[in-house]
């Protein structure tokens, strides 16, 4: 009798009640609904500080173009103040006054922009306005991305 009622309580109680399987999936729910914001802000942060990098990375090549340009150790064409024509020639490089067969790299690559997963850049020259998301096509002074996104702060990509 004793080995009865001791098989039949070890019966009940080898699976769960469909009440604990409700509550223990609610449970996994709420917290599923919880992480996933979280998730989706940590992956925006990520492509935000990428997309910070890449585009300090291609001034500052912008820059030492324009450095050796002022310093003579490069040829200047005539209208582009010293700065590249396009971000390609900072890839591919530019020869080096007085000297054969050397050349000065600026990029390894043009980057991708983290937010259109395209190497296509928006591009601003010396002679555009500030302000101007079309490029006059004289000169690169400066990168943006085309993204019309905002940022976790509130700011357009553009305008970074």
């Amino acid at each position: 009798m004793m080995r009865l009622a001791f098989q039949s309580r070890q019966a009940s109680e080898r699976g769960m009640s469909l009440v604990e399987l409700i509550v223990s999936c609610t449970i996994l729910l709420v917290l599923t609904m919880l992480a996933l914001p979280l998730a989706r802000v940590r992956i925006k942060r990520s492509k935000e500080a990428e997309l910070r990098y890449d585009l300090r990375e291609m001034r500052e090549a912008i820059n030492r173009y324009k450095d050796a340009s002022d310093r003579g150790l490069i040829q200047v064409k005539v209208g582009t103040e010293g700065y590249p024509p396009d971000l390609e020639t900072l890839v591919k490089g530019v020869d080096v006054v007085g000297q054969v067969d050397k050349k000065f790299r600026f990029l390894r690559r043009i980057p991708m922009d983290p937010m259109t997963h395209s190497t296509e850049w928006g591009m601003r020259s010396m002679q555009d306005d500030p302000t101007s998301s079309s490029f006059g096509g004289q000169n690169v002074f400066d990168v943006f991305t085309k993204s019309q996104d905002k940022a976790l702060d509130g700011t357009k990509y553009a305008d970074w």
